[in-house]
This record gives structure tokens, sequence and C-alpha cells, in this order.
């Protein structure tokens, strides 16, 4: 891997099949410079923006577990379980329902449709997407150990002090920073961030949190956590107030990218908090 200041961490939909692990981070770091490189313009920097390598995990997660549908019938009870959670926490009211847990979802989503404003539809790919990844990584002690030791020999491969994670990598992020406290980072960014997410992610960190806070990676000088409120993998809102992060920004992405690390890259808010650190 080639030296970068900056490493970043993928989220979902990011399997790359037919193509081996190596010229896959390749790739997304290639993507993601340009991207950051755009945030540098809407920022009104003039220093040049730098070069981001890639942590690369998506390939230790099943082809299943990253399928593009929406089918709710498709989650295994527990993910349905995690997908009212959510939904509950985006605000779905909630009421008794009679039949199975996939009708009160369908419900939520048609919900979530009228009052969010992705459509029903993309909610679904998202929420199906995230919940199958997320319950593959948080129960498979051996895929969750190999993904974030994929972070580990990006910071150190890199020689990066700067880690920006998005969506479940920010969760796979915080966990192997957690788990290696001698590595020093000067700066964490979170990216439409799930880690306050009750039910399916909080209370399955590792470390596990202690009444209601989560603790903060000891190696790590400063952490920044933005989120778009229209993102619907960055609940709660500043991830519940149970981290320790020294800073919180609000960014608008737009209906498109509401939930992309290049949309978050692209931000002037992104690279504002990345460039005093390079």
């Amino acid at each position: 891997m080639t030296k970068a200041p900056v490493v970043a961490i993928h989220g979902i939909w990011n399997r790359q099949p037919g193509v081996e692990p190596a010229r896959a981070a390749a790739l997304l770091a290639e993507r993601w410079t340009t991207k950051l490189a755009a945030g540098y313009r809407d920022a009104g920097l003039s220093t040049p923006p730098p070069p981001v390598a890639a942590a690369y995990y998506a390939d230790l997660l099943d082809d299943q577990a990253q399928g593009a549908g929406d089918e709710l019938e498709a989650l295994t009870p527990q993910e349905q379980a995690w997908a009212w959670e959510w939904m509950v926490q985006a605000g779905v009211p909630v009421e008794a329902s009679q039949g199975p847990l996939t009708y009160p979802l369908r419900q939520g989503l048609d919900w979530l449709a009228q009052h969010w404003d992705p459509g029903a539809r993309a909610i679904g790919r998202l929420m199906t997407a995230l919940l199958r990844e997320v319950y593959l990584y948080l129960t498979r002690p051996g895929v969750r150990a190999r993904c974030r030791q994929s972070v580990i020999d990006a910071i150190d491969s890199s020689g990066a002090r700067v880690v920006v994670a998005h969506s479940l990598g920010s969760v796979v992020a915080y966990e192997a920073l957690c788990a290696h406290p001698d590595r020093e980072i000067d700066l964490f960014v979170t990216l439409g961030s799930p880690l306050g997410l009750r039910g399916a992610v909080f209370e399955a960190l590792d470390p596990e949190p202690v009444n209601g806070r989560a603790v903060r990676p000891a190696g790590v000088g400063r952490w920044v956590n933005i989120a778009d409120p229209g993102d619907l993998v960055a609940l709660p809102n500043e991830l519940g107030g149970a981290f320790p992060v020294d800073h919180h920004d609000k960014a608008y992405l737009g209906k498109v990218d509401f939930h992309t690390l290049g949309g978050y890259l692209s931000t002037g808010l992104t690279a504002a908090a990345v460039a005093p650190y390079l």
C-alpha cells in the first residue's frame, strides 16, 4: 500500500467481486482521493488535498449479506427485530400490530417514506443491506477479528495519522482502535455512523458500553463526527450523546448522496476537519 496521511474505511455496498482485495482497496483509494479533493474545493482550501489510502474488508463478508434486495422477509428474526428498533429510533410511531413482524415493518417503511427524503424502496435496500452486514460482522468472531485487522493493517502500511470511517466502517474502525490502544491517531472522523444505534449496534460493541456510555479509543487525539440529518443510518443524532466525541457537525448531502462515503468526503465540513492535521 502506498504511503498516505489519510486512511478511509468503507461502509456497506462495497464488495467488488472478482477483484483482488489489494486492487479493490487501490480503486477505492483513487475514487475517495478525488472526492476529498472536491471537499477541499467546497471548503475553499488553497492547500493541495492529500492522497487517501483505503482499508478494504468487504471481501470478508458473505455475498448474501451484501445483496441489493429490499425483501424484509429475507431478514432473520434477529435482523427483523433490529429493523423495528431502528424504525422506532427514526420516529416510526410505536403501535400494537397483529401478524408477523414483517407487517409492522412494511408499515414502518411506508411511514419513513412519507417523513424522510428517500423513497420506500431506497430505505428498504439500505436497511436490509446494513442489517445483513452488521449481523454478520457482530455474530461471527472470526469475521469480526479479520475486519478489524484489515483496518489496523491499512493504518500501519499507509502510515496514516488520520482515520476517516463511514457507516459500518465506523463500527469496525472504532473497535479496531479500541483493541489497539498503542496505535496513536491524531484525528478520527466518523461519517454517517450507526455507532449509537440501539438494539442492532450499541449494546453489541466491543468493548461493551457501561451505564449507557461507550469508551474512547485510547490512541485517538481528536474525534469528529459528521452526519446528515437525513441519513437514516446515522441514528440517533450525534451518536445519542453516548460517545466521548470532541465535535459534531451536520452535513446536508441531498437525496442522492444521503448515505455515501463519496458524498461525505465531498463536503467542505470533512475537508475542514481533516486539513489541520495534514
